[in-house]
């Protein structure tokens, strides 16, 4: 039987994939910047605090017009990371996120 991947053709179910794709990558990015390794026990209690926080804050943000595009909802979960890294004991030091002043005061109103 061939694998075909009908939910595949779905235009809204290949924006979720790419989505995905890119919160993964921006995970990657930033944990490497960090110079801590995506296999760190410690990550598993952030990576559950992130993804609560973002499956939370992401439709608000969409809502309020904070979130308007892939690369928006990428820097949001970036923040949200930084955030379950500290709620998790990790040090993040003099991390710089890509600027977006929106995001940024959202994500401090909302979510600390």
């Amino acid at each position: 039987m061939p694998n075909d991947d009908q939910w595949g053709h779905d235009p809204n179910v290949q924006m979720m994939r790419q989505i995905f794709a890119l919160l993964e990558k921006s995970q990657k990015e930033l944990l490497e910047a960090m110079g801590i390794s995506l296999f760190d026990p410690r990550l598993k209690r952030a990576r559950h605090y992130s993804r609560d926080l973002f499956e939370q804050s992401w439709p608000v943000a969409m809502q309020k017009g904070i979130v308007t595009n892939e690369n928006e909802t990428s820097l949001l979960y970036q923040h949200c990371l930084v955030l379950a890294l500290k709620w998790s004991g990790i040090k993040v030091q003099n991390l710089v996120l890509p600027d977006n002043d929106r995001i940024a005061r959202f994500v401090q109103e909302k979510l600390r």
